[in-house]
């Protein structure tokens, strides 16, 4: 009689991180600026932004509009991606603490709300909604509304969720994660933009940071713990 002995499993350490933020990054740019180049400078318009200049936007710029939402629909995809690998990464250092779910349920909130976001800006290029002005005006508000706050306050708990334990534990330098959790602070501030239109100039405040600490943190969150020789010296 025979018995067989098991091998012993080996932890996955998933995707690399820095491809994976430095595509996210790249994709949403892109999203912002070929677009507006294909437009002849014009840019996407705000949603306080008078209606005869909406309307005149979406009806004259299908083309841009819809490079827009497939560049934001494909940025989404990397972003939840990247969340579930950090989330994992920091479960193998020995994250024990919620930080690491945490950031994970505002990694996948955030990736929904920009997909959601993107797929009602495709809608802006169908010519039977160009044909009526209110629904271009509804669709307009719903997709800066998910893209807006919908995707920064959401983003604001996938950095601190890993700011928290990268500070705790020293997985991330101090200066790094003292940076996340200012902008994560600034990103539930936002919250407030639903209420208080004014405050709508957090959102490209915090939104570029918040992209740049993501491929920093990606570049610096190590894959395995660094050990230290706790014996004492003679």
């Amino acid at each position: 009689m025979t018995t067989t002995v098991a091998a012993p499993r080996i932890p996955q350490a998933g995707p690399p991180l820095p491809p994976i933020a430095i595509a996210t990054v790249a994709l949403f740019l892109a999203s912002l600026v070929l677009p507006a180049i294909l437009a002849g400078g014009d840019t996407y318009p705000s949603p306080y932004s008078d209606q005869a200049t909406v309307v005149e936007y979406f009806r004259g710029n299908t083309g841009p509009v819809l490079l827009t939402a497939l560049l934001q629909f494909a940025a989404s995809l990397p972003l939840a991606i990247f969340a579930a690998t950090a989330s994992v990464r920091l479960n193998r250092l020995g994250v024990r603490a919620p930080g690491g779910t945490i950031g994970l349920v505002g990694g996948v909130l955030a990736s929904g709300s920009m997909a959601l976001s993107a797929l009602l800006t495709w809608t802006l290029t169908r010519p039977e909604i160009l044909d009526h002005v209110e629904l271009i005006r509804l669709l307009h508000d719903l997709a800066f509304i998910t893209g807006g706050p919908g995707f920064l306050v959401p983003s604001g708990l996938l950095i601190a969720g890993i700011a928290v334990p990268g500070l705790i534990t020293r997985l991330l330098p101090r200066w790094l994660a003292w940076a996340g959790l200012i902008i994560a602070g600034l990103a539930m501030i936002a919250t407030l933009t639903v209420a208080f239109p004014d405050l709508s100039i957090l959102l490209p405040i915090v939104r570029f940071p918040s992209l740049a600490w993501l491929v920093f943190a990606a570049i610096l969150l190590p894959t395995r713990r660094r050990t230290t020789d706790s014996r004492e010296r003679p």
